[in-house]
């Protein structure tokens, strides 16, 4: 089997390697010629310089995988390869792409007889090693076409991966994956805060973290991964308190306001993170001058204010 990737970054990137440790071909293309050239010398992908020629160097019908960020870059791509594709060829969107896009993507590809498939896809830089879990929109002739790729990059052949619905399914559910995501970690990281604030107990916050690792009821991947950081920092004193959103956690919140759905802990989540982003902090300020002015309490000042 054959495809093309299109973006090689540290997903696309290591997707590929996944797929020819499975002996699957892979054409890649990136902007980037190092990266393409490293990717050929390490694996064995055939480089393209361009979408063109990537296309150029797949036999019918042509599968193409698309992993590059969400939004203008997606539909850029989308465009690109609706203008040099046939009928009967296939496109996968393995990108956190809105799943409104997705089906509005989708409907134009159809105009021209080229199917679409989206590809919600969980495991980060992790995927490489552990496998990739797939949520797949579409019809079901697209999935069975690429049903050998899904099974190369999911963890297993029969698990990881599933055909949740039709096209936009696979990003919505993905969307909904990263609300809760956003919930689970906010709440371990207020717990492991409290863990740490209690200074006359001196917990060894490191060893909490990997006892709860084994027969904890909160025992889970996201457990893992905030265990091996806090062996190797418990104080994560270098570590700058600001913490990005991706996006799906807006989405997400924007769906449960239109469902009618209370959503209340991916709510302030996702407002957390909108706090850590705050460089100003003027809310905070007009807070401070706000009880200075019916309690009189002290307004602390800037290092070099009046």
């Amino acid at each position: 089997m054959k495809l093309a990737m299109i973006g090689l970054g540290k997903m696309g990137g290591n997707m590929v390697r996944r797929l020819r440790r499975a002996d699957i071909e892979v054409v890649g293309y990136d902007t980037s010629a190092d990266v393409r050239k490293g990717l050929q010398e390490e694996t064995g992908m055939t480089p393209a310089p361009s979408i063109t020629v990537a296309l150029k160097k797949l036999p019918d019908p042509k599968i193409v995988w698309v992993m590059v960020p969400s939004g203008k870059p997606t539909d850029k791509v989308i465009k690109e390869l609706e203008r040099r594709l046939s009928p009967g060829d296939l496109v996968i969107d393995g990108g956190n792409s809105n799943y409104h896009d997705t089906q509005r993507r989708g409907a134009i590809l159809a105009q021209s007889g080229i199917g679409f498939v989206d590809a919600g896809t969980s495991g980060g830089v992790w995927g490489l090693e552990n496998g990739y879990c797939m949520m797949l929109g579409g019809e079901k002739r697209y999935i069975e076409m690429i049903e050998p790729v899904i099974e190369a990059l999911a963890p297993a052949p029969d698990r990881g991966w599933a055909h949740v619905g039709p096209l936009g399914s696979g990003h919505f559910t993905k969307m909904i994956h990263n609300g809760i995501e956003y919930g689970m970690m906010q709440a371990i990281a207020e717990g492991f805060a409290l863990l740490h604030n209690k200074e006359d107990f001196s917990l060894d916050i490191a060893q909490i973290a990997e006892l709860w690792r084994h027969g904890s009821v909160i025992s889970s991947w996201l457990m893992d991964l905030t265990a091996g950081a806090l062996q190797n920092d418990q104080k994560l004193e270098t570590v700058s308190p600001y913490v990005a959103d991706s996006g799906e956690g807006r989405w997400t919140m924007l769906e449960a306001i239109d469902q009618g759905v209370a959503a209340p802990v991916i709510s302030l989540a996702l407002q957390m993170r909108f706090t850590s982003q705050d460089q100003v902090g003027f809310t905070n300020r007009v807070l401070a001058v706000m009880r200075n002015a019916f309690g009189g309490h002290d307004i602390k000042t800037e290092k070099g204010g009046e």
